[in-house]
């Protein structure tokens, strides 16, 4: 399965440069590694004993690639998986590039670490670091698959390749007991299973909803700073992403500056969540929104990253869903279930064109067959959620 990654990795190993991958837990890094960018050595720090072996002596990593270069044709391309494990390892692998000895593929699912450990080196300017989401929409291999599967199951590789739904049940439900509930909690230096386990399904269940820290904490019975914290460890292990507000507004209109928190794949947010399969068609709206959220994020990472991904909502009601944002210019983007929305639905947006009138293009991503255009200027662009990609590529309608 061709990942959208592809031709950028390439691109970035012919350069002459390393690569960092970081990514969930099972959206494919190793697999896409071995089978797309076919590394010539491997190193697993998933395994305790080469674990054990390297964080005895770090350099022994280095004596072992010296070996590897000395005996090599050409320079090799080593895959660490894992990185985050030993980040100690960092060190010797800035040596070998700056020899010249080797390039290197870094996987690892956290980010935690390798943030905030100390005197921690990153190799600026020497590796090149991507995000490894779960499949795209462009990325699945079934074009039968079900809009609204997704939405339930999520789309990690594993899940969307299994084709029983009681299998995918079971192995969501293993993601979280195994990984979430037991390493993030590690990761986290919870002391209160029970306060953790609450917090999860809480901020699962508020899914893409502006959070209020002061509620969850009288919720859950502890501090708002802990809640903070909970939900930072979260972001740093790549489980779930911030959507920060739009806060400037030349009218002063009073503006809503609370964060929005998305998991990283629907499947994994609804198990969290503790809901079952049988969801309400009321709450389909909320997790399609939730998706296409999602989808843009993985878009930005994938194709222009110089963009952010924000909301905006007037403390009055008027709310617009997602806002790209670059070089100072918002493009507003509405999410709605229907499959002919009206100028009703836009409506938000108009009002939002006129506040910000450096904006000359909007979207309403729906569930409509082909795609349209509304609105007085008809710059309101309705378009399928299949095509969500090309707003981020500038294809768009």
């Amino acid at each position: 399965i061709k990942r959208l990654l592809s031709s950028q990795a390439h691109k970035a190993l012919a350069r002459g440069k390393s690569i960092l991958l970081l990514g969930p837990r099972q959206t494919g890094k190793t697999t896409f590694i071995r089978q797309d960018l076919k590394p010539d050595i491997e190193i697993s720090f998933v395994q305790a004993s080469a674990r054990l072996r390297y964080e005895k002596d770090p350099r022994l990593l280095e004596y072992e690639i010296q070996n590897i270069v000395n005996t090599a044709a050409k320079m090799p391309v080593i895959f660490i998986d894992e990185i985050q494990k030993i980040p100690k390892i960092m060190d010797t692998v800035q040596y070998v590039i700056d020899k010249q000895q080797a390039q290197f593929i870094l996987s690892g699912s956290s980010a935690r670490k390798l943030k905030h450990g100390k005197d921690l080196n990153l190799l600026p300017g020497r590796m090149v670091t991507f995000t490894l989401a779960p499949f795209t929409y462009q990325e699945i291999p079934s074009a039968d698959l079900k809009l609204e599967d997704v939405l339930l199951y999520g789309s990690l590789p594993g899940i969307v390749l299994c084709s029983d739904n009681a299998d995918k049940e079971l192995d969501l439900q293993s993601y979280v007991s195994t990984y979430l509930e037991d390493e993030i909690r590690t990761e986290a230096v919870v002391r209160n299973i029970g306060h953790f386990a609450q917090f999860l399904q809480l901020a699962a269940g508020e899914n893409g909803k502006q959070v209020n820290l002061t509620k969850l904490s009288q919720d859950i019975g502890v501090a708002a700073t802990t809640i903070a914290n909970y939900f930072e460890v979260l972001v740093d292990c790549l489980i779930a992403h911030t959507i920060e507000p739009i806060t400037e507004s030349s009218t002063k209109r009073r503006l809503i500056k609370a964060t929005k928190y998305l998991f990283f794949d629907m499947g994994i947010r609804r198990i969290c969540a503790n809901e079952g399969t049988k969801l309400p068609a009321k709450s389909l709206g909320d997790l399609f929104e939730q998706y296409v959220g999602l989808q843009l994020l993985a878009y930005i990472s994938l194709f222009d990253p110089a963009y952010k991904l924000r909301y905006w909502r007037d403390s009055a009601g008027p709310e617009i869903d997602y806002v790209l944002e670059k070089a100072q210019i918002y493009t507003p983007i509405e999410v709605k279930w229907s499959e002919s929305p009206s100028l009703q639905d836009a409506k938000y947006i108009e009002k939002f064109l006129l506040e910000y009138n450096s904006s000359t293009k909007a979207y309403i991503i729906c569930r409509t067959p082909k795609p349209y255009t509304m609105g007085v200027n008809n710059n309101i662009h309705v378009i399928p959620w299949q095509l969500l990609h090309t707003i981020v590529v500038g294809d768009g309608a």
